[in-house]
């Protein structure tokens, strides 16, 4: 009654993430997506001293190229919530790959720098954030049990295009020029309009499904009843309820959900996320730099970032195996914030590293717990708002990591201008991330774990367990509803409620178990009996 499967003429249960099948794909399309979108910025840099050279500016004024980039990346967060929760994923990704490969061709043929700013800055950029946030909500809705592993290999898409990407600009620039290699770039970002059409919405099986049980409601419909009056009645009315639930979504859809900032665990994990941006990307920009200062040759030096993106390419694939264990998944937010004081400290122990050896092993580990974080920090925000809310969140949190991202780096580079010392910059940045992982794991502790309350004891312990009571609960006023809606001549009032009374009573019989059933008949005869009062109540009411 009210809950059989589709070939009874229901309507199926939602469909639950496949965890494979076409997800293998989304989530190649999302490899690719997270390997353009945080590598190519930093793959640019290649191109700078011909920049430097052709516009005669300094290596100040064509970083903001790369700095730009990034902001668009996080600052439009926001904006491209609304376009998803608007359009959808797949047209948004679209149009943002279209935007970045003509940001780069348009870059290819400017005169100055500023103009390089608005193209390969601005509609780069803003192409690169259309397609990242759809990808990272595409893999939340394909993958649910493989979910950590499922983060962790999209996330290898960074250092596996960094170090690809950072050799082939360089063969680009010798043979073609800078131009040529704009042109060339603005050629492979195409290939995000190809990852954009392979993200087929899930909702497109669920709507199949739901137009076959449509189709088989209709066909029941139009066949005898036959003597049982309630058959007619439950199948009416369900009918009634799906085409009422199928228009819900459509009167409270949201462009922007800023109910999330009630969840507590979305509070902190934007505090922390805010607290550990401040000091995660500082060492590796300053990293060759201070190699240099130590006595290191430049070949050598530029190798470290190699060894931490070599290490980053196995680290987040494995941690996000390790995260999606059934022991390990339901506390990833500490698991999260391991890596992080993992990270913080490395940075601290590393400070006072004064030979190529000591780097090298400092580069070893942090390339660890630097992969740690990055497959972490998207598994840790579905698990805490889920799947529906991840568009919105993700956005204000990209948001607000912008104001990080444009306070640490530049802040880190004026003390050391100030100071001349870099072991102050390496303190200070591991204790931000310590900071960060300490707040994220108390927080977690007090204001969460601590703040959830038992479930109450089940008064009767014969029914099977909470999900079966609220079926029960629920067609019960499904019964109700069954008595007051229906006054169709064919059944009559009497007939109604002789059916509504049935429903009642084979609820109650489910509800009270094998050893405690309780006579037919009406509300006074049950309370005689010694029936539940609640029951009488609702029996009542028909």
């Amino acid at each position: 009654m009210g809950r059989a499967d589709p070939e009874e003429g229901q309507l199926p249960a939602p469909v639950k993430p496949p965890d494979g099948g076409w997800g293998w794909i989304v989530l190649f399309g999302c490899f690719v997506i997270t390997g353009f979108s945080y590598a190519f910025p930093k793959a640019v840099s290649v191109y700078f001293k011909e920049l430097m050279k052709d516009f005669h500016v300094g290596y100040s004024d064509t970083a903001w190229i790369s700095s730009i980039m990034l902001a668009m990346l996080y600052g439009t967060g926001p904006v491209c919530s609304i376009m998803v929760n608007q359009f959808g994923c797949r047209p948004v990704m679209l149009i943002g790959g279209l935007l970045a490969s003509s940001g780069m061709i348009l870059a290819s043929f400017t005169t100055n720098i500023i103009e390089l700013y608005l193209t390969a800055g601005v509609l780069t950029g803003l192409g690169m954030a259309l397609n990242f946030q759809p990808s990272l909500i595409m893999l939340g809705t394909y993958f649910d049990k493989r979910r950590p592993l499922a983060n962790g290999l999209a996330a290898a898409g960074s250092p596996v295009f960094l170090s690809s990407l950072s050799p082939l600009g360089q063969v680009l620039l010798e043979k073609f020029g800078w131009r040529g290699g704009f042109l060339i770039m603005g050629g492979l970002l195409l290939n995000c309009c190809t990852c954009g059409a392979v993200m087929r919405p899930l909702d497109m099986g669920m709507k199949r499904k739901t137009e076959k049980a449509q189709d088989k409601y209709e066909a029941k419909e139009m066949l005898p009843i036959g003597g049982k009056s309630e058959e007619g009645i439950s199948t009416t009315d369900g009918s009634k309820k799906a085409k009422k639930a199928k228009k819900k979504p459509k009167k409270g859809k949201k462009l922007l959900d800023f109910s999330i900032f009630s969840n507590r665990g979305f509070i902190i994990y934007t505090i922390s996320k805010f607290i550990l941006v401040l000091g995660l990307f500082v060492p590796p920009i300053l990293l060759v730099n201070y190699a240099k200062d130590t006595g290191v040759p430049d070949t050598e030096a530029a190798f470290l970032l190699s060894i931490i993106g070599f290490i980053d390419i196995f680290a987040r694939p494995a941690c996000g195996m390790v995260a999606g264990l059934k022991w390990v998944r339901p506390h990833v937010a500490y698991l999260f914030s391991f890596a992080m004081l993992f990270n913080g400290l490395t940075d601290i122990c590393s400070a006072r590293a004064s030979n190529y050896t000591g780097l090298v092993i400092f580069c070893v580990f942090f390339g660890i717990s630097y992969g740690m974080v990055g497959a972490l920090q998207f598994e840790v925000l579905m698990a805490i708002v889920g799947s529906q809310k991840f568009s919105s969140a993700i956005g204000l949190v990209l948001l607000i990591e912008a104001f990080a991202v444009l306070i640490g780096p530049p802040s880190a580079g004026r003390l050391v201008d100030a100071l001349k010392n870099y072991e102050v910059i390496f303190y200070l940045a591991g204790s931000e991330v310590v900071l960060s992982a300490l707040f994220l794991a108390m927080a977690t502790y007090c204001c969460l774990n601590r703040g959830k309350k038992t479930p109450p004891p089940d008064k009767n312990p014969s029914v099977g367990g909470g999900s079966d009571t609220e079926e029960a609960e629920s067609d019960v006023q499904e019964a109700e509803e069954h008595s007051s809606d229906n006054h169709q001549p064919a059944h009559g009032p009497d007939k109604a409620m002789v059916a509504a009374n049935e429903e009642a009573n084979h609820v109650e019989d489910e509800q009270s178990g094998e050893g405690g059933r309780c006579p037919e008949g009406d509300g006074e005869v049950l309370a005689r009996a010694g029936c539940n009062a609640d029951q009488t109540v609702e029996r009542d009411s028909f």
